[in-house]
């Protein structure tokens, strides 16, 4: 269903990550030590249950504290199981047989079990709650009864014993793109539903919860009865939320950390040093960089008003002063390394007369006037926005930054409180799911923030899901994402180019494709030079 990145910049880019690889292999993995991570999204983190944001940020730590049914296989670009030994899949693709792992235990020491996999995903069911997760589990059979308060139980997932589950699904689909991330995880059932569970939080990952402090950093220390031998190899995880690339570049520099997620700045200095540029990881992530746009704001529910919009801007010529070429120009909402990308597909031209002529149509001749809703991020949040300003003013429109902060974000788009806003959402790996984020069906507290509604769009997504026939389902997907990207519910601004950078001393990184800074803490070690060897 998941084809690997094929096209060639790609290629290129997985190179370097290919060459750590290879470095990383040359060595045998150490054992002890502490990994030193950064959070770069924002300034702190949302919760400590992972269920609960929405935001990359928060999925950093969960990667180290929890585990869903799935992980992501960066080295082949797919989702392969891990908390099951086994899935198989009925004739008609719909039911889901998971023989779980027996050897899989909470950090409290108790094994896990079917009970435990279904009072998760139930969970995160709760309409009342907005749990993110919510756009994968609807997947299942009878999950969207549940979130309407309509029943109690997911009629698609059911226990056969202890370590066997049959999932339902409404389609034919492959599981493992549903339930690979920190907002799908698995928590003990029993234990989760105590009031303080999460000042503590337990789970099945490779690190166990030991404290956090708000704004300053999360610390994990290694689980010894992890179920996979021998791993992880680093005594502790610390992660440290840094939303400035500044502060990240200085704590990188000084070796304070051993990774940073790089700004546009950064890229182009670490490329340029002799010893930086030795350490840079490169991926063409499965994120696509975007200003949504809220049809309840009365300009806004006019398609020629955001159509508009996508004209009035020179998203080309931020992408290369701004952004630093850290970027790909956005052709639809499906990024490059989607295997419904549409090559043929043209990105919205400059063209400021147009653009008024389009606002003249829609009844706004002398514009409008609107608050655009920006955390601080460099490369998609208040610099963006800033430059954008007066490229709309040229055509009469007025804008107005509301700032906020990088972790309140999620919540506030979610919630629908917001005119506009600039964000950077996953746009893959699986195109069928990422596309549902613009079914009318798809709330907006999942992930269908513009409140975009199109039958005909509707229509094929559907039929996507409902085909045997892998190259009809592309084709399909691939006719809707036009469909959206004429009707324009955003502004398509670029797809992300993720660049890492890591110190000598740190092993095992993965080019994860899905977002870089989503790293398998068990697979990474520190040779002896590190400053936090011991």
């Amino acid at each position: 269903m998941f084809k690997k990145l094929a096209f060639t910049t790609a290629l290129t880019l997985a190179a370097f990550a290919v060459q750590a690889q290879v470095q990383a292999q040359a060595q045998e993995p150490r054992r002890g030590g502490t990994i030193r991570f950064t959070a770069p999204y924002a300034a702190s983190f949302v919760s400590n249950d992972s269920h609960v944001s929405n935001q990359v940020q928060d999925e950093i730590y969960g990667y180290g504290l929890h585990r869903s049914l799935y992980k992501w296989d960066a080295a082949n670009n797919k989702p392969v199981p891990e908390l099951a030994t086994s899935v198989t899949a009925s004739a008609d693709g719909l039911v889901h047989t998971f023989k779980l792992r027996q050897d899989a235990l909470f950090h409290n020491g108790r094994k896990m079990t079917a009970d435990d996999v279904i009072w998760s995903l139930t969970r995160i069911m709760d309409s009342t709650k907005s749990y993110p997760g919510a756009r994968h589990v609807r997947r299942i059979k009878g999950a969207v009864d549940v979130e309407k308060g309509q029943a109690k139980e997911i009629s698609g997932l059911k226990k056969i014993d202890d370590f066997t589950i049959e999932m339902t699904l409404n389609e034919k689909a492959e599981p493992g793109f549903f339930f690979f991330s920190a907002i799908t995880s698995i928590y003990p059932a029993k234990e989760a539903q105590a009031p303080d569970f999460f000042n503590k939080p337990i789970g099945l990952g490779p690190f166990k919860f030991v404290e956090h402090v708000p704004g300053s950093r999360i610390v994990l220390e290694r689980w010894d009865k992890f179920y996979r031998a021998g791993k992880p190899y680093a005594d502790k995880v610390v992660i440290s939320p840094m939303g400035e690339a500044a502060s990240r570049d200085i704590a990188f520099r000084n070796k304070e950390v051993d990774v940073s997620i790089l700004g546009p700045t950064q890229y182009v200095a670490y490329k340029a040093d002799a010893n930086l540029s030795k350490g840079i990881i490169e991926v063409a992530e499965v994120f696509t960089r975007n200003m949504g746009m809220n049809p309840n704001f009365k300009p806004f529910s006019d398609k020629r008003v955001r159509q508009a919009v996508n004209h009035a801007i020179d998203s080309e010529l931020i992408i290369k002063r701004l952004v630093r070429d850290k970027a790909y120009r956005a052709t639809g909402w499906l990024p490059l390394s989607s295997p419904a990308y549409d090559k043929d597909m043209k990105p919205y031209d400059f063209n400021p007369e147009k653009a008024k002529k389009l606002l003249v149509e829609a009844g706004y001749p002398d514009g409008f006037e609107f608050e655009w809703t920006a955390s601080p991020n460099e490369s998609w949040g208040i610099p963006i926005a800033e430059a954008v300003i007066p490229m709309l003013a040229k055509v009469g429109i007025k804008v107005k930054i509301k700032p906020v902060e990088g972790s309140a974000l999620g919540g506030i788009v979610s919630k629908g409180d917001f005119q506009a806003y600039i964000w950077s959402n996953t746009s893959g790996p699986d195109p069928l799911t990422a596309m549902k984020c613009f079914h009318s069906a798809t709330p907006q507290s999942a992930c269908n923030y513009a409140i975009y509604k199109n039958p005909a769009v509707d229509k094929l997504i559907d039929e996507a899901g409902a085909t045997d026939d892998p190259a009809k389902r592309l084709e399909l997907l691939k006719k809707a994402n036009a469909a959206v990207y004429d009707d324009a519910p955003v502004w398509f601004f670029n797809y992300n180019k993720a660049v890492m950078a890591h110190q000598p001393w740190l092993h095992g990184l993965q080019p994860n494709a899905t977002e870089l800074a989503l790293q398998h803490y068990e697979d990474l070690w520190v040779d002896a030079s590190s400053p936090a060897a011991k």
